[in-house]
């Protein structure tokens, strides 16, 4: 009868304990956190700004190794995350939304957005009308695509070979990072809670001005709003630790930016407002509505100042100045009639908001010509600085500088 080779027994059971680098606990944890956070970059660097916005072009090296690193990480396939998320665009806040919180519902999104993505990935009308232009080479033909879930179980394989049995709660980790950062917070609360720049068409929030845990996705509002810039942070206040890596790549020429957000350029105050500012307006119009804006909020806190130091009741202008800057869509129905009282209250404030509305208009009528539009702007500009409200006149000012 053979005898167990007990040093070989040992050896083998210290190894599955420990694996072959037998690390200490935060070292493993740091592998966690850099593997998780090279999965981010891939994300938001090569699928979401590279391949399906094509703000920027990706070299070769940078682009295979991103490619090979989501298939070890994620099993995600290029063309079908590309896809969703155009369509994610095309369609957002609707019913054919794969993912807005707005018709699913906040929970529905947050606790079961993995599950929507797979069962958006099944519909070959989404594919192909959507998925157009990624890669189609061999490798994406034969290994990335045809065996997408074979790179994640070589993931576990080497994490159970690198750290032993801990290395099954490392590969958890690194599975459920993206469902849980991209599908369930980007795509949740990205679009039902946070802060918003810019006035665009769809419920999109920046989460947290400080890009840095999911790659700079955080300003997601700034992303909806300039959906084809490689770069998301506007504010100086804001962090985009993507931007960050695209700039180091592109100083080695392994990246090439093609679009960033537009910025406001002002020169001499033109006598009157022409084609040019109109084409200014246009081009800027989200940067300049978010300028209005903030006007209007202190026109607004400039009245609650003079009814706090009259004691009187302030409970209706501070409901109004949370919704007077916002389109009139995106009022919600019980805010109404206290913007309302505020409006008829307050001629000022009410002359700000209507004045608002007329300069929306400049680019939502696409029935007027240019030269009409044109006019049209010259009249707002007369208007505003006939008014006698420094703000307004200020802010006419302002657009007549306005230039391209």
């Amino acid at each position: 009868m053979l005898l167990p080779d007990w040093a070989v027994l040992n050896s083998t059971i210290e190894l599955f304990a420990h694996g072959l680098l037998n690390l200490s606990w935060w070292q493993i944890i740091l592998y966690t956190l850099v593997t998780t956070h090279i999965t981010i970059a891939a994300v938001t660097i090569f699928l979401h700004r590279t391949q399906a916005h094509r703000a920027m072009d990706l070299g070769p090296i940078p682009s295979h190794f991103f490619r090979f690193w989501l298939w070890l990480g994620t099993g995600m396939v290029t063309k079908e995350w590309v896809a969703i998320h155009r369509k994610h665009h095309a369609k957002c806040e609707t019913v054919d939304d794969p993912h807005s919180p707005q018709t699913r519902g906040i929970e529905a999104v947050l606790w079961t957005g993995a599950e929507m993505y797979r069962a958006e990935a099944k519909n070959k009308e989404t594919i192909a009308k959507f998925g157009l232009g990624t890669p189609d080479d061999w490798i994406e033909r034969n290994l990335y695509t045809r065996f997408s879930w074979q790179g994640v179980g070589l993931m576990l394989i080497l994490n159970v070979a690198l750290f032993g049995a801990i290395g099954l709660a490392v590969w958890a980790v690194q599975m459920l990072w993206i469902p849980i950062t991209a599908a369930g917070i980007i795509n949740g609360i990205g679009h039902y809670w946070g802060y918003r720049n810019f006035e665009a068409p769809d419920a999109s929030t920046n989460i947290s001005p400080w890009g840095i845990v999911i790659g700079g996705e955080e300003l997601h509002n700034n992303h909806h709003t300039y959906p084809t810039s490689a770069k998301f942070s506007v504010k100086p206040y804001e962090f985009d630790i993507g931007w960050v890596y695209i700039t180091m790549m592109s100083k080695i020429g392994w990246a090439t930016v093609k679009k960033v957000p537009p910025k406001l350029q002002l020169g001499e105050i033109r006598p009157v407002a022409d084609e040019k500012t109109l084409e200014a307006l246009i081009a800027n119009r989200y940067e300049v509505m978010a300028g209005y804006a903030a006007e209007m909020r202190n026109a607004c806190r400039s009245e609650i100042a003079l009814l706090k130091a009259k004691g009187a009741d302030l409970s209706i202008m501070k409901a109004a100045n949370r919704w007077m800057h916002r389109d009139d869509d995106r009022v919600p129905a019980a805010a109404r009639p206290q913007l309302a009282q505020a409006r008829a209250a307050y001629p000022v404030l009410d002359k700000m908001v209507t004045m608002r509305e007329e300069l929306r208009q400049m680019w939502l009528n696409t029935s007027q010509s240019r030269e009409q539009l044109a006019l049209d702007l010259q009249a707002w500009c007369r208007r505003a600085e006939e008014s006698g409200i420094v703000a307004l006149q200020q802010f006419s000012r302002k657009l007549r500088a306005a230039h391209v």
